[in-house]
């Protein structure tokens, strides 16, 4: 079995008709999953509500500033507003980012537990947020956050994050670069949103791998990278828990990007990731087409409990 996070709260983020990173991209995904034909061997799990989690904005503090925390929530308070032009905040999107931070931290919790994947499927996003803002369609870090949450927790020393969004993850890999404990992988399409992501930055501690993929690269060009770079770094890095920003935009068909992988490579990448190890929490991050949005997460699972 295999424990899937998700709460219809998650729909409350509302971010206009046009926008891309809409809550139809949650209902798409889990239509899709109910009628899998591995459905029966999905567990679902509301996220743990925000008021039973004392410690979640300890956990949120400690990543970002008071006063960005605070300016999302009067945002929200004063009926919705924007961070940046991509980045709108609705009446409930607060809420809502707390419970999305609320329900990474469950399957740190679910995973450390049970030694066996989990997926979260929430929005907001987290991956371009940084410290003192949000942007790129993203409030609150949800992958440090869970990252640096989880070194707290029994067993856990060191902590991988392989983000294969096909945008580069500036704002976690900012936030964690200077944390031995925590290594960052991201293999992203380059040049592209955010401008971040040049090979040569590895963090502090040798502890970044960015991977940039040219436009129209497909999995003839990622397969290299994954058993030459990514499998080599994290063998030696040994983690104890490994945390996928799992966006979807790299699919073909997504409307904003230029990388043309298909559904069934992400089933490719969890497999290279389950060789490292079985403590894996799968995070929702970006993917804009519907139907290979939920054809990739289809695909991510399926690899997990096949």
């Amino acid at each position: 079995m295999l424990q899937v996070i998700y709460s219809e709260e998650f729909l409350d983020h509302k971010t206009g008709i046009y926008h891309p990173e809409k809550p139809a991209r949650l209902t798409a995904i889990v239509d899709a999953l109910k009628t899998a034909s591995f459905a029966e061997k999905i567990t679902w799990k509301l996220p743990t509500p925000v008021i039973s989690k004392p410690s979640l904005m300890s956990w949120i503090e400690g990543v970002h500033s008071t006063t960005y925390i605070n300016k999302v929530k009067n945002i929200a308070a004063n009926g919705g507003g924007y961070l940046d032009r991509d980045t709108p905040v609705s009446p409930r999107s607060y809420d809502v980012a707390l419970l999305a931070v609320s329900a990474w931290l469950d399957a740190v919790d679910i995973v450390s537990n049970t030694a066996d994947p989990a997926f979260v499927l929430a929005r907001p996003p987290g991956h371009h947020a940084v410290s003192d803002t949000g942007m790129g369609f993203c409030l609150f870090s949800n992958a440090a956050i869970a990252a640096f949450y989880a070194l707290q927790q029994p067993g856990i020393k060191r902590v991988a994050i392989l983000d294969w969004d096909v945008h580069h993850g500036n704002g976690t890999e900012a936030i964690v670069e200077t944390h031995p404990q925590i290594a960052y992988i991201s293999l992203h399409q380059y040049p592209a949103y955010p401008g971040t992501g040049d090979a040569s930055q590895q963090g502090l501690h040798n502890n970044v791998l960015n991977l940039p993929i040219p436009p129209g690269s497909d999995i003839t060009v990622y397969q290299p990278l994954w058993e030459g770079r990514i499998i080599p770094f994290l063998t030696n890095f040994q983690p104890d828990l490994l945390i996928i920003s799992a966006g979807y935009d790299a699919n073909a068909n997504d409307p904003l990007a230029s990388v043309n992988l298909q559904a069934e490579d992400f089933s490719l990448f969890t497999e290279y990731c389950l060789s490292i190890t079985r403590k894996i929490m799968f995070g929702l991050e970006g993917g804009y087409d519907l139907p290979s949005l939920a054809k990739s997460v289809i695909a991510t699972i399926q690899a997990c409990i096949s």
